[in-house]
């Protein structure tokens, strides 16, 4: 069966594109399933991550930089969906760059990172209009924002959360708190499932991200939902 294909996009950088990529990918492939990530962002911030691992061990997922591929990059991703179960695509943070859309022409999934303030909100609008462009190219395609970095006891979250249904793309259940461990990870060129247990609340987000990705992808193994910590 071709792998399932996700694109990871924002208009604007700063939002958690390669975090949420990283993590969801790295968990995947925890999850005994052949994962592919291809880092199509001139920063290449997701290959530097995964190059970060100690020598004696690797990231769990396979890191491939594609950022030369441009435009075209849809035809590069076909040529390993033989090869792989799960191809998450991490995009540069521009709307006008060529390689969002030509991800999302051949994608099962868009996620849409998003940091609740005004500011990320309106920078998403062009991300929000190009996903629909294509959606009329890909009948398949499903589009999730997931909330990331959020403080949820604070006024300016909460009313972020209440009017970010009106974005017009679903969000995904699960939420991404402003945490440590995330930037942690980075560092040591892994998943948060590496830090032990004071990345327990982290690990718990990343799971339920996880299965609900998963669910929608129809992946096999999918654990049993239950809301992070």
């Amino acid at each position: 069966m071709p792998a399932k294909i996700v694109t990871v996009l924002n208009q604007k950088g700063g939002p958690g594109k390669t975090t949420v990529t990283m993590q969801l990918g790295g968990t995947l492939a925890r999850r005994h399933h052949r994962v592919l990530i291809i880092d199509a962002d001139p920063q290449a911030t997701a290959t530097r991550w995964a190059s970060s691992a100690p020598d004696d061990s690797e990231f769990p997922a396979t890191v491939s930089g594609l950022a030369a591929a441009g435009e075209k990059v849809h035809r590069e991703v076909k040529k390993y969906v033989d090869d792989y179960e799960v191809i998450l695509v991490d995009c540069p943070p521009a709307v006008d760059s060529p390689v969002p859309q030509s991800a999302l022409i051949i994608s099962d999934l868009a996620l849409v990172p998003v940091i609740p303030s005004p500011l990320d909100l309106w920078a998403s609008v062009g991300i929000r209009k190009l996903i629909e462009t294509v959606q009329d190219l890909n009948e398949g395609l499903q589009a999730r924002v997931v909330v990331n970095q959020i403080q949820p006891n604070t006024t300016l979250a909460r009313e972020v959360l209440e009017i970010l249904p009106e974005y017009n793309i679903p969000l995904l259940e699960t939420r991404l708190r402003q945490r440590q461990a995330y930037r942690a990870s980075a560092v040591y060129g892994g998943t948060v499932h590496d830090l032990g247990s004071r990345a327990a609340p982290a690990v718990a987000e990343v799971d339920a991200l996880t299965d609900e990705v998963s669910a929608l992808l129809g992946l096999r193994g999918t654990r049993k939902k239950r809301r992070a910590s």
